[in-house]
């Protein structure tokens, strides 16, 4: 795992030795902004003439020698790669590389990459890999650079245009040593996070800079022109499964995923690094420890994290999980204050406005486990494959009982409803007959209008909303949101099942640029690799191919993957409520985070640069304040902008300061001073 940087010049001129100079300063100085990401060695390459230079920060997890240094050149000399990742099938391809005359320096799964391109070229290369991965390779002889991405988005890349130069780097903050940067706001893209808590590919939070989408390659000429297309599509992968599902029963089913699944964990347990894995008593991380157990030939390290609060504390079933699989377990119970010290980090570690608040546990668990070893596996994205929200079922609940009136009636009642204000549906309320409808409140009411009046994807979008209305002035106002998945008609690929189409817009939208975006920055910035083998592409690919029936059965939701963990666990130690990987930032509003809240949601900090509307923003704080209503995921994100803001890329060009606790002023936080 590591981090890339560089960037193409485009009018590069008469270049000379002071050019290249320049030039190798500053990726350098890119590098040294990602050197979380890679503590074990800096790399810069640079080609004066042709206006190219990649660097590199690198953490060593295959072939711990200088033969993994990067950047890295083909042994033809023709190609030039920045790698982030790691690719499990290195050694079959570099057996194959090999039968046609490859020689190899080392082992590293780098140097497969480097000259796989150079043998079969980088389409077909990427069509071969296993694994996760992000890079930047450049074609020294046709003056051609390519940035790829893996196919569900583990790994990060931005890129675009910075003053005169093509610039790419796997965080945005190594873009912010350029000369030439601006960081100015897209106001659309702030509208979408404050939708979604997330600022959804490709889109980032900066004018003219891009997240290269999953599955994506593009090309970049030496005068500008690019080109780019997926190499593998989701939707293409949905389209196919849904069509042509597979017809076994359920013991059949059962071997055929529990197979798959082995392999891939068996694959991402290759490492020359210690390795262990995260383990919260849930069905995925649970399976996947089991599956590694089997595997190993000693004891898996296994890590967790406790909270004292109740509805928040998953360790005592990681412990028994481990207990059963006799795991070597590590657990740690994190007091509030340690919770707390995290946040004035986050806006560093992001970036950009970032605000799922399990950001927090995730961070410390990462940190954690990084005191133990460097790679770590997780169980993520077994709820997107197997259909394990329980917003899928409340989803398709209303859209069958709306199904059930006629569509110009639905219409007539959602329009009549948008109509009124809030004055006037409060003034109705206190009036009807039913004290439970008088409690009703005018945001929900307005999502009934929204489901009244909308579609499937209306439907879906609100039930992951966080701002059913982003709370901005007009120049940011939503009617000019770009298209989306979650918006417009026709960006919603035809699938015939209302089940498969949620899943494919969070395996689109969410997973790639909340979850993994998530675990990427809090991995990265303790430097530890983490793997998820439920999001290898085989898998992805049967899970598509899976009937209904095997995702949700009987009340119960991945009922398949819960089959598979039964032949490993007993179901008492797992079978139990969801419970989400969360703190509760609810009641620290409320107490000692309620100082550092009021200032940053101040009327005046929030018109501070124009974009915000303090008014339903202050709205929501004095409900939440009063207790009168939970508002602590709509606030959060104004929070995580605000806090963006101030101390990270959107507060200073250069933004890697040393966190400040007493930002946190307040009730109970004074006394914290330990830097985590």
């Amino acid at each position: 795992m590591c981090g890339l940087a560089g960037f193409l010049i485009l009018d590069n001129g008469d270049a000379d030795e002071h050019t290249s100079h320049t030039m190798a300063r500053c990726a350098g100085a890119m590098a040294q902004r990602l050197a979380h990401r890679g503590p074990d060695d800096e790399g810069v390459w640079v080609d004066a003439a042709a206006g190219i230079a990649l660097a590199h920060r690198r953490l060593a997890i295959i072939d711990l020698s200088p033969a993994g240094h990067q950047p890295m050149l083909s042994s033809c000399g023709r190609f030039v790669i920045a790698y982030n990742g790691e690719v499990y099938n290195a050694a079959e391809l570099r057996a194959d590389l090999e039968a046609r005359g490859r020689r190899f320096r080392g082992y590293c799964d780098t140097e497969v990459i480097v000259e796989a391109c150079a043998t079969w070229g980088v389409e077909a290369t990427l069509e071969r890999l296993i694994g996760m991965f992000a890079f930047a390779l450049w074609d020294r002889r046709e003056r051609r650079l390519t940035l790829a991405r893996d196919r569900l988005g583990i790994k990060p890349v931005y890129w675009g245009r910075v003053g005169n130069r093509i610039a790419f780097a796997s965080e945005l903050k190594a873009l912010a040593v350029l000369p030439d940067w601006s960081g100015e706001i897209a106001a659309q893209a702030l509208a979408l996070y404050l939708r979604y808590n997330y600022v959804p590919s490709p889109l980032s939070i900066f004018e003219g800079i891009e997240k290269l989408p999953p599955g994506n390659l593009v090309t970049i000429a030496g005068d500008g022109q690019c080109s780019r297309h997926a190499y593998w599509s989701l939707e293409k992968v949905a389209k196919a499964g849904l069509a042509s599902p597979l017809t076994i029963d359920d013991a059949e089913a059962e071997e055929r995923l529990e197979n798959v699944i082995a392999n891939a964990v068996k694959g991402r347990m290759i490492s020359d690094a210690p390795i262990g894995a995260f383990l919260s008593g849930g069905i995925d991380s649970s399976l996947v420890v089991a599956l590694m157990q089997r595997a190993a030939d000693k004891p898996v390290r296994t890590f967790s994290i406790g909270f004292r609060e109740a509805g928040y504390d998953e360790a005592p079933h990681a412990r028994a999980i481990a207990r059963h699989l006799e795991t070597d377990h590590t657990e740690h119970y994190v007091d509030a204050a340690e919770a707390q010290a995290v946040i004035p980090r986050l806006p560093q570690i992001y970036d950009e406005p970032f605000a799922d608040s399990s950001q927090i546990p995730t961070f410390l668990l990462c940190k954690i486990t990084r005191r133990h070893v460097t790679v770590a596996l997780s169980g993520d994205g077994g709820d997107e494959l197997f259909a394990g929200y329980d917003r899928y079922g409340y989803a398709d609940l209303w859209r069958r009982r709306l199904a059930r009136i006629p569509r110009p009636l639905r219409q007539l009642a959602g329009a009549g409803i948008a109509l009124l204000s809030r004055e006037a549906i409060a003034r109705l309320l206190r009036r009807l007959p039913v004290p439970r409808l008088r409690q009703c409140e005018y945001e929900n009411l307005s999502r009934l209008a929204l489901y009244l009046r909308g579609s499937d994807q209306a439907l879906y979008r609100d039930q992951v909303s966080i701002w059913q209305t982003p709370p901005l002035h007009k120049r940011a106002h939503e009617a000019r949101l770009p298209a989306s998945p979650l918006s417009a008609p026709n960006e919603r690929p035809r699938l015939p099942d209302y089940l498969g189409w949620m899943q494919y817009a969070d395996m689109r939208t969410y997973l790639p640029d909340d979850i993994l975006t998530k675990v990427d920055r809090a991995s990265m910035a303790v430097a530890l690799e983490v793997r998820v083998p439920l999001l290898d592409h085989r898998i992805v690919e049967l899970s598509w191919r899976l009937p209904t029936p095997f995702k949700r059965r009987d009340g119960k939701t991945k009922w398949l993957l819960r089959r598979v963990l039964a032949r490993h666990v007993p179901e008492e130690l797992y079978e139990r409520p969801k419970m989400g990987f969360g703190v509760p930032i609810g009641d620290w509003l409320r107490g000692p985070l309620r100082d550092w809240a009021e200032d940053l949601l101040s009327e005046k900090r929030l018109a501070t640069d124009g974009y915000l509307d303090p008014a339903p923003i202050r709205r929501k704080w004095r409900a939440h304040l009063s207790a009168e209503r939970n508002w602590m995921y709509p606030l959060w994100t104004v929070l995580m902008y605000q806090a963006w803001r101030a101390d990270g890329l959107g507060g200073a060009r250069l933004p890697l300061r040393d966190p400040k606790p007493t930002h946190l002023s307040g009730s109970g936080l004074e006394a914290m001073r330990a830097q985590v």
